[in-house]
């Protein structure tokens, strides 16, 4: 009996795939796109976005996700506007953070990577809006208000968190496939780290504009959401 012409073709490769998620990129993108969210359902959302990208095409398997991210600072810093000292862990924003990391802890197959943050560097400083607004004449000091601020406090040590996990999936030859949901140029030596060791290394920088440079060292761009609807 001749044999199918199915029979024939090879069996389908499966590219073994990591997910690797930038937190605050994600945060940020997803607040964007698909609006303010409690803790659980913001988790639930991270969650069922990154099986979109495993289920997009046929020939990929989960190994894990890897969400890199900075616990809520608990600095207290002192407002320019209202002259006082705020403790940051009495904001909205310092519970639903706590709330968000502990609901993917129960995530199946997340790893929670967390760096650290610099909180010597922490403090408010104006937006460029409200800045150009105060230089041009169109707002003044006294006009100012605190959606006005934006708190700037750098983290440390994700980086390096992402580069070794890339270097052990690599060197393990573990994954084949890494699929990044940032937008930053920082992760430009993790990208070619990946492709040096032959890991096919897609980023989804969920609609956001992405440098040149890491353009350049990428396998290609992958979004599992539509493009957002520019506003008039």
């Amino acid at each position: 009996m001749a044999k199918k012409l199915d029979e024939y073709r090879p069996p389908l490769k499966v590219m073994e795939t990591a997910v690797m998620v930038d937190g605050g990129f994600y945060q940020k993108r997803a607040k964007l796109l698909f609006g303010e969210k409690s803790a659980k359902d913001r988790a639930d959302e991270l969650a069922e976005y990154c099986m979109k990208h495993i289920k997009k095409t046929g020939d990929r398997h989960l190994y894990r996700v890897f969400y890199y991210d900075c616990p809520p600072s608990e600095n207290v810093v002192f407002n320019p506007l209202t002259g006082k000292n705020f403790p940051l862990s009495k904001t909205p924003l310092y519970s639903w953070s706590k709330e968000f990391h502990e609901e993917l802890t129960h995530k199946r197959k997340f790893a929670i990577r967390m760096g650290e943050l610099l909180e010597t560097q922490g403090g408010y400083s104006l937006k460029p809006e409200a800045l150009k607004a105060l230089l041009s004449g169109k707002k003044g000091i006294e006009d100012l208000t605190e959606s006005d601020l934006t708190l700037n406090i750098r983290q440390k040590g994700v980086d390096m968190k992402l580069g070794l996990d890339i270097a052990s999936l690599a060197h393990g030859k573990i994954v084949n496939q890494i699929i990044m949901i940032a937008g930053d140029s920082d992760f430009v030596p993790a990208a070619k780290l990946a492709r040096r060791e032959g890991i096919d290394f897609i980023l989804d920088p969920m609609w956001s504009t992405i440098s040149k440079s890491l353009n350049e060292h990428i396998d290609g761009l992958e979004q599992c959401t539509p493009r957002p609807t520019p506003k008039k």
